[in-house]
């Protein structure tokens, strides 16, 4: 990343309202499903959708307390687990780090376009329907698909 012009750039998270919408509407969600937005589990939440850029699980435990106090890896672990299963975030397994999940929901297949520079990574939904038919047809049952390509996103290309 060294190279990257505008790697040290602030990639543009969710701020004030939109977050605000963004964590009730997860708190919407988790009512309808009879789950709970536990504090721990919103925090994780609401630093993953401000930063909008992959986040390790260690660098979600130093930023956790509002005052600078880490949290507990445990705590955090906890927290990423059930907002993965939610589809609030999903893990991109290259890198080892989660992202806020941009496609509103569960039961949608994931994929990532990573940014070998600055390291931003964009979500959009592949289109696999013939192989997903075919799987089907062999009575095998897919869960989750999660799709990564890597490469130059357009400002780092510039």
């Amino acid at each position: 990343m060294s190279d990257c012009r505008h790697a040290d750039q602030e990639h543009p998270g969710l701020k004030g309202a939109a977050l605000r919408r963004a964590l009730s509407a997860a708190e919407a969600r988790c009512a309808h499903t009879q789950e709970r937005l536990t504090a721990p589990r919103r925090r994780v939440l609401e630093l993953l959708l401000e930063a909008d850029q992959p986040m390790k699980a260690y660098d979600l435990i130093a930023a956790y307390g509002a005052a600078g106090e880490p949290a507990k890896p445990p705590t955090v672990y906890r927290a990423l687990d059930f907002l993965e299963r939610l589809g609030f975030t999903h893990r991109i397994e290259s890198l080892n780090a989660y992202v806020p999940c941009r496609l509103d929901g569960l039961d949608h297949r994931a994929a990532f376009l990573i940014c070998d520079c600055c390291g931003a990574a964009a979500e959009f939904e592949p289109e696999f329907s013939a192989e997903l038919t075919a799987a089907a047809a062999a009575g095998y049952a897919v869960r989750s698909i999660t799709l990564e390509a890597r490469g130059l996103c357009a400002a780092c290309r510039d």
